[in-house]
Parts: C-alpha cells; structure tokens; sequence
C-alpha cells in the first residue's frame, strides 16, 4: 500500500512538466477565438431573435413585452443580458469540447473493464496480450499503460542493468508518459469554474441596474404606479435567473470533468502499480534503494 502511494505522489508531480506549456497554448488559441465568437453570438440573438418585435406590444422592441412572452421579457433584461447569454454559451461549447476530449481519452470500452483486461493479462505475464489490449482501447490511458508495458519487456530483454534500476525505468516511463497524455484533460476547465463564479454576480449587477431604472421610472413618473413597479422588477429579475441557471450548469459541468479525470488518473496509477509490482514479482526482489525511492 505503501509503494501504490508512493507511485501516485511521483506520477502527479511529473504530469506538470514540460508539455503543459504546448497545451496551454492550444487551449488558450481554442478560448481566443470561442469567447469572441460566443458574443457575436449572443449580440445576434439579443437583437434579432429576443428583440424581435413581434414579442412586444404595438411591434416595437421599445414598448413592453407581451403578456407571458418570454423572449421579451429577456429582452428588456438590458445590456447585461448578451454578457449572461456569452457565459451560457460558453458553458455550452466548453462543455462538449471536454466531454469529447475526456470520452477520446478514455477509449473504446470503459476504463474499469480495461483496468480489469490489463491485470488478468499480466498475472500470467502476457505482456504481449497486454500490449495488444492497449491496442485495441486506444485513447491516452491506454497509450500511458502502453508505454509502461513496451518499456517493461525492454527492461526484460536487458542483461546490464540492476533488479531495481529497471524497476525504476519502468516507473519513470509511466510519469513520463502521463505527462504528454494528461495534461490536456484539464485544459479549459478554469474558464467553466470562473464562469461558475462569476455568472451569478453578473446576473445580480443586471439585476441591481433594473431596480435602479424602475425605481427611477417611478420617480419621474410623479404618482407610484404598482404595475410598471412590479414590471421592472420582473425584468430585473430575470437578470438573476440567468445568472444563477448559468452558474449552476457550469458547476455541475466542472465537478463532472474534475470526477471523470480523477477516474482517469487513477487508473493509471492503479495499472501502473500492477505493472511495476508484475516485473518486481516476476524478476525477484528488487534492492533496497528501489524500495526507498518508491516511499520518497
């Protein structure tokens, strides 16, 4: 138990390392060019499909809305209400981008039954079958379980190093290899928890400025008028929902992905717990070092 730890403290530290930088930089190009799109986007439905005047009375987006008309209650939101359309969209489009991402690295069938095939294989020391399941899953958990694999029967094939020294190789390739794979599995996944953050308070600014215009409308107006109160009220209202329903759908999003790579994650370390204990086992004990860097 002690070394399965100690494999899951050196894997993670590795997944940080060079590469991050290369898939920074593609999920940053990936958001540089969705954001500004999602605007457009959203300016496009604000005017054309919200403010629409055949969701107002008299035909004109200026007069108030039909009674029951959703669209246009949206619409007399205000200026706030493209920004929450943005961050629903985004929400939406990162939301299947990593569902993609995440399914591709999982592979063909699920990552238990995979974990499941690789153990039976190497409890006969069937590293051949082994490879050959990776094979078929594909994807990037069954690419770093490859690796491992390929590199224990090179360790197998050598005559020169030590019991523990190859060990060691064996585990170094699996961090390594985790490091080119995983990273990507997390790209674009601060944008969804700052939009989480951030919809809510969006939806209660629009909110805040729609009381301001209806308490301002009543008191221009001279007389207090209960209904155009209770209108602007309902408008400013729907600044909130937008905001909050948006802030729930990003939350859920980020806690699924985050649950689905710690999944992935430990897969590997489990895979390449057994792949590691497989070699020592089959190979005799390895030296005392081994043992200590496997507690560091």
């Amino acid at each position: 138990m002690e070394q399965k730890n100690a494999i899951n403290k050196n894997a993670r530290p590795a997944a940080a390392s060079a590469p991050k930088s290369e898939e920074k930089g593609g999920g940053a190009a990936f958001a540089a060019i969705v954001i500004p799109l999602a605007f457009v986007v959203a300016l496009v439905l604000y005017k054309f499909v919200l403010g629409n005047g055949a969701n107002f009375q008299g035909g004109n987006n200026e007069n108030l809305p039909l009674p029951g008309n959703i669209l246009g209650t949206i619409y007399a939101g205000g200026f706030i209400v493209p920004i929450l359309l943005t961050l629903l969209i985004l929400v939406i489009t990162f939301t299947i981008e990593r569902l993609l991402t995440i399914g591709k690295a999982k592979g063909s069938k699920s990552i238990e039954s995979f974990v499941r095939s690789i153990r039976q294989k190497l409890n006969t020391n069937d590293v051949n079958g082994a490879v050959a399941v990776c094979d078929q899953q594909k994807g990037s958990v069954a690419a770093v379980v490859k690796a491992g694999l390929l590199k224990y029967r090179e360790m197998e094939q050598d005559r020169v190093m030590e019991k523990d020294q190859k060990v060691l190789a064996i585990q170094k390739e699996i961090e390594e290899s985790t490091a080119l794979e995983l990273p990507m599995l997390e790209k674009n996944l601060v944008i969804l928890s700052t939009i989480a953050s951030v919809a809510t308070l969006v939806g209660l600014l629009g909110t805040v400025f729609g009381m301001i215009r209806a308490f301002s409308a009543l008191a221009n107006a001279g007389a207090p008028d209960a209904a155009a109160l209770s209108t602007g009220i309902s408008e400013a209202l729907i600044n909130t929902a937008l905001g909050i329903g948006t802030s729930a759908l990003a939350i859920v999003a980020y806690n699924y992905f985050t649950s689905a790579i710690d999944q992935l994650t430990y897969s590997i370390d489990e895979t390449g717990f057994s792949i590691i204990q497989t070699f020592a086992a089959q190979h005799g004990e390895t030296h005392h070092g081994a043992t200590e860097t496997y507690k560091a």
